[in-house]
């Protein structure tokens, strides 16, 4: 069909038109493509938040609801948080009974990532302990499963492979992102465990007493001898404790107290009259103030250095 001289300016604007619609579709389609995809995670912790936020980057919410000021392996989140968990594409779980509230509720199980479950064989199981409180949680023990598996940092790396797997189940074109920040994090995980391996290597044989029994899988993947109390960071422990330690450090003559967070000033002083330095290395179960779990982790593994020196 020919053109006359007439209609050719009508039809070259009409062109134009019909490519600014085609490129208008194409630019925005990612856009849209990645807010619709973008996942809705959960934890149950803030180490599971911190390292899924880490794979993921951009392309997740990742929502770790507990209060900064409760023990999230007792808290039990209200009926309003419990339906966040239950709308997410993932929920990311430690396993080894961590968190005792999701045993008591229900969650969608094609959404549920056990983190631990590659390592279940090797968990380990605490002896009947004294029941004891802190925060608004109410009373509990650690009897049972030991569940600070993240400060083992070889079985941290295992619990963020199981995270990766997970949302590259969920979003398997975005593999290669998870894998590269996968990479990255295992690599800041793995040199933290090779500088505390490094730093304790000589006095493994050091007695170390630990203010609460959370401590047992770094004290097996670092082979060291440590005995733990029942002692809370910002209390000032009753005279039945202080006699209890002394009895304890006639049998074990530790010189180091570690604390789960800064101790109080008049433990601090009184420990020192019976020879005992004290020294904070944060599990970092919940948020930390300040930086993030790898910040708070490098800060621990320096005032390691001054026991191990």
């Amino acid at each position: 069909m020919s053109i006359s001289p007439e209609q050719e300016p009508k039809i070259i604007m009409l062109a134009r038109v019909v490519l600014r619609v085609i490129l208008c579709a194409v630019l925005s389609a990612p856009a849209l493509a990645v807010g619709q995809d973008r996942l809705s995670i959960y934890t149950v912790n803030y180490p599971l938040q911190y390292f899924a936020q880490r794979i993921a980057a951009e392309h997740a919410d990742v929502v770790f609801p507990a209060p900064a000021d409760e023990d999230p392996a007792f808290w039990q989140p209200s009926v309003e948080i419990i339906t966040g968990y239950q709308k997410a594409d993932l929920i990311l779980l430690n396993g080894a009974n961590y968190a005792k509230w999701v045993n008591r509720v229900s969650l969608p199980r094609r959404t549920l990532v056990d983190t631990s479950a590659a390592f279940r064989d090797h968990y380990i199981h605490v002896k009947a302990g004294t029941t004891h409180s802190h925060g608004p949680g109410g009373e509990h023990s650690h009897t049972g499963i030991a569940f600070t598996t993240w400060l083992d940092f070889r079985q941290a790396a295992e619990q963020a492979r199981a995270i990766t797997g997970a949302m590259t189940r969920k979003q398997p074109a975005l593999e290669v992102v998870f894998e590269r920040n996968f990479a990255a994090l295992e690599a800041d995980l793995l040199d933290l465990d090779k500088q505390i391996q490094s730093i304790v290597a000589n006095k493994t044989d050091l007695p170390l007493v630990a203010s609460h029994p959370v401590y047992q899988y770094f004290q097996r993947r670092y082979g060291l001898n440590l005995q733990s109390v029942i002692w809370e960071p910002d209390e000032v422990s009753g005279e039945a404790q202080w006699a209890g330690l002394e009895r304890t450090l006639k049998e074990h003559p530790a010189s180091w107290m570690i604390w789960e967070g800064e101790p109080h000033p008049q433990s601090v002083k009184r420990l020192r009259g019976l020879g005992v330095g004290s020294i904070v290395f944060n599990p970092a179960g919940n948020r930390p103030e300040e930086g993030d779990f790898l910040t708070v982790m490098r800060q621990n593994v320096k005032h390691l250095q001054r026991v191990f020196k």
